[in-house]
């Protein structure tokens, strides 16, 4: 049996030398810029829970102390990762009930994927009844 799949003609092998070099090359940024998109839907996910846990402390802060001003300070300081300058509280009160509304601009800031995804709104809501 001789070699019928492989060519033993000088110079076969020549043309397919570089193939693989190239289709790393073109490859390489599409590979790239997806692991910066799950990057970035992992740190939009973690702003997400911490949106959630910012609502639940700041509606807990208004059911204790419904004359206080700590809402804000207990949804600030339970997502110490978050921008307080992006966070908006809101408080509605109705029938010995407090519900808390967080409004978060989470900033997708990696590189090259920070350009090409709009920074999204997440919102979250909280309600519990006051204590007293």
């Amino acid at each position: 049996m001789t070699g019928a799949a492989c060519s033993t003609r000088p110079g076969s092998g020549a043309r397919h030398r570089g193939q693989a070099t190239v289709e790393l090359a073109l490859g390489l940024p599409v590979v790239c810029i997806g692991v910066l998109l799950v990057l970035q839907l992992a740190l939009v996910g973690r702003d997400a829970v911490l949106v959630t846990h910012a609502a639940r402390e700041a509606a807990r802060a208004a059911a204790v102390d419904p004359t206080g001003p700590s809402t804000r300070a207990g949804a600030v300081a339970a997502s110490s990762t978050l921008d307080p300058a992006r966070l908006d509280v809101r408080l509605r009160r109705s029938g010995g009930r407090v519900t808390a509304e967080i409004a978060y601009r989470s900033r997708t800031a990696l590189p090259i994927v920070g350009a090409l995804v709009p920074d999204p709104l997440l919102h979250a809501e909280v309600t519990m009844l006051e204590e007293g």
